[in-house]
């Protein structure tokens, strides 16, 4: 029963992996054109940096560590500003253009951004339908053992 709950572990953190990284893309493609921010420069990109990390339950975690045969969980260890240069855009109308009428964009690409984010709401989706087929698991083990 313990690789039921390890596999139903892996899999909702990976939803909350994805779950941050859709924030931070609708946050990037709420500010795509956004150019001046609380620092008062142009919006920063930001990006989520995973890691993965090993599962700890008990004696079983300790055994399996044992024989080197360990299962790992993702989690975001932060999110982290793109330091990219920002965009510049011709632009001599616009209230925050320099001298030569260029505007400091945020270093938003919008299609970048899009991929990204349909390649977190896939990988959400694939854990959640582990997570169901694990469930599914569980409940055709239990009715098998009635």
């Amino acid at each position: 029963m313990s690789d039921v709950f390890s596999s139903m572990h892996i899999a909702a953190s990976g939803m909350q992996a994805q779950r941050v990284r859709m924030n931070t893309v609708a946050s990037n493609l709420a500010n795509a054109s956004t150019t001046r921010g609380p620092g008062g420069g142009p919006y920063q990109r930001l990006d989520p940096v995973f890691r993965a990390v090993p599962l700890r339950e008990g004696f079983t975690s300790t055994l399996e560590e044992a024989v080197a045969r360990r299962s790992y969980a993702v989690e975001v260890a932060s999110v982290r500003q793109d330091t990219s240069p920002p965009r510049k855009v011709f632009d001599p109308d616009h209230p925050d253009a320099d001298a030569d009428g260029y505007v400091a964009m945020p270093n938003v690409r919008v299609a970048e951004e899009m991929v990204n984010m349909i390649t977190a709401t896939r990988s959400y989706t694939a854990c959640a339908n582990v997570l169901e087929t694990v469930k599914q698991m569980a409940r055709r083990a239990i009715d098998l053992m009635r």
